[in-house]
């Protein structure tokens, strides 16, 4: 018997058989993510695997066909964590290119709606770019999701202000899914407190601005990793994949007339 991830997982299947289910199924996720520092208790891979994570469990809770998960990219827009070893960084330029090359051939194959889940905050300059540019140069629906479908529910969850990177959220998240791989011991909270409200992270009238993270946090961390637990981190889960799955389901039956020309 086949495994039944391959009637969704892009990367698993032969070109007849990928052929055979565009046929069927026309909207496709791209998990983003990247390799970089997540202070001294979480690994680099954190938002890698997070980002294929919630896609996998995203196109599982859909009956067949389901929506199709392209291969991850691992790799993104990280230079404020270079200070940090084992950091990995591309340029936004070589994210642009790649993600707008990835969606123009997927167009061509017959996905007509695309959806970048993308796991790391950095990345997302970048990838509004190359999702706009694929809709410019291919007609298909892209967009970026880096939170906005849950992040109004999550919030709620977090204790921590500023919880920006490292902290409650991520350190939750990880202890519910990878334990082993979190070394709680080494947890050192680091809240920042900005010179003004316009800088701090958890205001509502805050702007985007950019900083080498090591300017801000000594050990990377920005948020209180202490205040995590696995039932937060089950919850928070649990919320993601239930608001991107509504998210998807909405557009996943609409033809790109019935999106473009629907009044709401």
């Amino acid at each position: 018997m086949k495994d039944e991830r391959k009637s969704y997982m892009l990367g698993e299947l032969t070109w007849p058989e990928a052929q055979a289910r565009l046929e069927v199924i026309d909207i496709a996720l791209l998990p983003v993510g990247a390799t970089e520092q997540h202070g001294p208790h979480l690994p680099l891979d954190t938002d890698a695997f997070d980002a294929l994570h919630l896609s996998r469990e995203v196109a599982c809770s859909f009956p067949d066909p389901k929506p199709l998960v392209l291969p991850p990219l691992p790799y993104g827009v990280s230079y404020h964590h270079m200070d940090f070893c084992g950091t990995i960084s591309i340029t936004n330029e070589t994210l642009t290119r790649l993600v707008y090359e990835i969606g123009m051939s997927v167009a061509q194959h017959g996905v007509k709606k695309l959806i970048i889940i993308n796991g790391h905050g950095g990345n997302t300059p970048a990838l509004k770019n190359a999702a706009q540019m694929i809709n410019r140069d291919s007609g298909i629906f892209t967009c970026v999701d880096t939170g906005e479908t849950s992040d109004v529910d999550i919030s709620g969850l977090v204790e921590t202000p500023n919880d920006a990177h490292a902290g409650e959220i991520e350190t939750s998240t990880s202890l519910a899914l990878r334990p082993h791989l979190v070394q709680m011991d080494r947890a050192e909270p680091f809240i920042p407190d900005f010179s003004s409200r316009y800088l701090d992270f958890s205001s509502s009238r805050s702007v985007e601005w950019y900083a080498r993270t090591e300017k801000i946090s000594a050990n990377g961390v920005l948020g209180d990793p202490s205040k995590a637990s696995v039932e937060k981190g089950r919850e928070i889960w649990r919320i993601m994949i239930a608001q991107l799955a509504s998210f998807v389901a909405e557009l996943r039956d609409l033809t790109l007339e019935e999106i473009y020309e629907r009044r709401y």
